[in-house]
């Protein structure tokens, strides 16, 4: 039975995570990197790789029960554009992973892939540049599950996690795995196609890359500036607060340097190809059809600031109802919010994960 939740509420857990923010990286489990290459790997358009990269960061170890089984594995994932690494910051891995934190690296088995075309895991700008295969999301979710069960010999999930795009993942890993994890935690989406001003905010970007004449098709021997510089212009739309952007850029020229630094920052990291690929794996995302089939404990979560999630859609309160066991929570617009990236702050919504957790105890855990 679907349960729905408004959220009035933060404040007492914020200052239970205090102590949590004040302890530096050395107190979580140092992070180990390491790299699955799946053989001939088969992408759902048709075509093939004879090697694909699928890159990785673990943090503990796994423990197995009487049976064999690991029970205490966590699968996290990133967003659009990220990365493993982007949950190795204060913020998030210095509220979870620390001793005592909810996802404590010494009690959990930490997993944080870098999907199919980000981080270091094989992506366009390796050399292929438009000639990659045209990746989605179900052939991002067949190589997490791959880093999970080939390369880390895991054959069971205490949790899934999941930020954005990373949210979206975990909704397709709860229909095409089902029961391979005890509880879904998905932050900042929503289990329905991606349309409207989503779809038009994302074929904006992609538009301003591909009509660049720098682009040349995807074999540009520098990068498109202009045509990037209109994508980061969207991104940074998507992306931000109403509220943080006045409050931290509350005059003419405090926000015209903000810009001016975040095109540099963006226009020394993007990749023109990798950008492209990267917006257009949603572009067949549809869990809807089989919601009804997710069978274990669900707590997804968006915020009211949410600009790609915006709540007037109601469609949430709506598509929770056909998950046997989900719940949705909707956090109100704060001063601790921050938009979309709301999802990546468990100071926030770190109380709904520990009732997650206590949901979806296995009866036979001690």
């Amino acid at each position: 039975m679907a349960v729905v939740f408004c959220v009035s509420g933060i404040f007492a857990f914020l200052a239970t995570v205090r102590i949590a923010y004040a302890q530096d990286s050395s107190a979580w489990s140092a992070p180990q990197e390491g790299d699955y290459v799946a053989k001939d790997f088969h992408f759902k358009d048709g075509s093939a790789l004879p090697e694909l990269r699928l890159h990785y960061i673990i943090l503990g170890k796994p423990h197995r029960d009487g049976s064999g089984h690991v029970d205490n594995a966590v699968l996290i994932l990133h967003g659009t554009g990220g990365a493993g690494t982007q949950f190795l910051v204060p913020r998030f891995a210095g509220v979870l992973f620390v001793p005592g934190g909810l996802l404590d690296a010494q009690k959990y088995f930490i997993i944080l892939p870098d999907d199919i075309g980000h981080g270091k895991s094989s992506k366009p700008s390796d050399g292929l540049h438009a000639r990659f295969p045209k990746y989605d999301y179900d052939d991002m979710v067949l190589g997490e599950h791959l880093v999970v069960t080939q390369a880390l010999g895991v054959d069971h999930l205490r949790l899934i996690m999941g930020t954005s795009m990373g949210c979206m993942h975990s909704w397709v890993w709860g229909e095409t795995y089902p029961g391979f994890a005890d509880a879904l935690m998905p932050l900042a989406c929503m289990p329905v196609p991606i349309a409207g001003r989503n779809r038009m905010t994302r074929e904006m970007a992609m538009d301003a890359i591909t009509s660049d004449p720098k682009w040349q098709g995807g074999e540009y021997k520098t990068e498109p500036e202009q045509g990037l510089k209109t994508a980061i212009d969207i991104l940074l739309i998507m992306g931000s607060s109403p509220l943080q952007m006045q409050k931290l850029y509350p005059t003419r020229d405090a926000a015209d340097e903000y810009l001016k630094k975040a095109y540099a920052n963006y226009l020394s990291t993007l990749d023109a190809n990798d950008f492209l690929y990267q917006f257009a794996s949603s572009r067949n995302y549809d869990p809807s059809p089989n919601l009804e089939k997710i069978s274990v404990p669900v707590m997804a979560i968006n915020s009211a600031d949410d600009f790609v999630n915006p709540p007037e859609l109601d469609i949430m309160p709506k598509e929770i109802r056909r998950v046997p066991r989900g719940r949705f929570v909707l956090l109100p617009i704060t001063d601790a919010t921050r938009g979309h990236g709301t999802h990546t702050l468990p100071a926030i919504w770190g109380q709904y994960l520990a009732e997650l957790l206590k949901e979806s105890e296995p009866a036979t855990a001690h």
